[in-house]
């Protein structure tokens, strides 16, 4: 069967890659689950939140983004951020231009949110078109001082503090400007 474009199928998910996971390991709290953007690790009396997102489809402002993205996943189980990485794929004949580009608007989103940029890795990629960068977010609370979308049922109340669909209307109004500005009035600022 041929994947689909953008996510992988759930019942690819459950039927192949959550079936091998290495072992168990009794510190880990929350492993992969479908709807669940991050795991839970136990070190001693405090809990590791962790997340990994990939920002594939983004050309502008991808450094922020692989912050910002990483950590709203870390942010979802009511703890803030405190540490992230990265491995930024460069497509042949990037410049190091671009690569300080890159790193200044991470650095910049990481300083605004109070992250420690930790690690990562950075290659040129003979297989890749485009720029990609995979980040991992961490955070540090006291055990059981997390919440997860774990628990939620049909039925349950939620409440919105900002707009839904926000990520992927940023990245398609950013890179996508001249298509946009085609189909909507030249009153509404992209």
């Amino acid at each position: 069967m041929a994947l689909p474009s953008g996510k992988v199928p759930v019942e690819v998910l459950k039927n192949i890659v959550f079936k091998h996971l290495g072992v168990e390991r009794k510190e880990v709290l929350l492993s992969p689950h479908i709807g669940v953007d991050g795991a839970v690790v136990q070190i001693g009396n405090k809990a590791l939140i962790t997340s990994m997102d990939p920002i594939t489809g983004a050309l502008e402002r991808i450094g922020w983004l692989a912050v910002n993205v990483n950590a709203n996943d870390i942010a979802t189980f009511g703890v803030r951020p405190s540490f992230f990485l990265s491995c930024m794929l460069l497509p042949p004949n990037t410049i190091d231009a671009t690569v300080e580009i890159v790193s200044k608007q991470m650095g910049a989103a990481a300083k605004k949110l109070n992250i420690a940029i930790i690690g990562g890795h950075c290659e040129t990629t003979p297989s890749i078109t485009h720029l990609i960068i995979v980040g991992t977010a961490i955070g540090i609370t006291e055990e059981n001082s997390y919440v997860t979308s774990n628990g939620a049922r049909p039925g349950d109340s939620l409440i919105l503090t900002k707009g839904a669909g926000i990520e992927g209307t940023a990245i398609l109004a950013t890179d996508k400007k001249g298509t946009a500005s085609k189909a909507f009035q030249p009153s509404l600022s992209l």
